[in-house]
């Protein structure tokens, strides 16, 4: 039933019936199409990084250098250490920025005779002296 001879002997249901067999074969998208079966996701390689360094930009930050490694001390007991991380300080704002790649390790295993309880609160000692003064720290004039 492929020549235009065949399709005018059809009655006008088949011609309906059979234009719909046709029309579904024919269909790329629309209500009632196909999905696909996976979605295809494409990575912007670099462009996170360089979006937040433009943002980070106008707030004015220095560089600090010559730090080896920070230790942040989170309220659970876990420290993040970053080994060799690049440092960035904007003291004006109280904003400082560590990037690099940390590891996580709890307070037991650096220093396992240190008190971690809260009872033993009292008897932690000040760390930093009272008398250091961060801002000058940042831009690099401290002693």
């Amino acid at each position: 039933m492929s020549t235009q001879q065949d399709l005018s002997t059809l009655s006008a249901a088949e011609r309906i019936k059979q234009l719909k067999k046709v029309q579904g074969n024919a269909r790329t998208g629309g209500k009632g199409s196909v999905r696909r079966k996976k979605k295809v996701q494409r990575k912007a390689q670099g462009n996170d990084e360089k979006k937040i360094q433009s943002a980070l930009k106008g707030l004015g930050l220095n560089p600090i250098p010559g730090i080896d490694q920070v230790d942040l001390i989170k309220d659970d007991g876990s420290v993040l250490i970053f080994k060799n991380p690049r440092l960035q300080a904007a003291p004006n704002a109280n904003t400082y920025i560590i990037t690099g790649t940390p590891e996580t390790k709890t307070l037991r295993d650096l220093f396992p005779d240190f008190p971690v309880n809260a009872a033993a609160d009292e008897e932690i000692p000040d760390l930093v002296g009272g008398d250091v003064n961060f801002e000058q720290v940042a831009t690099g004039d401290a002693q």
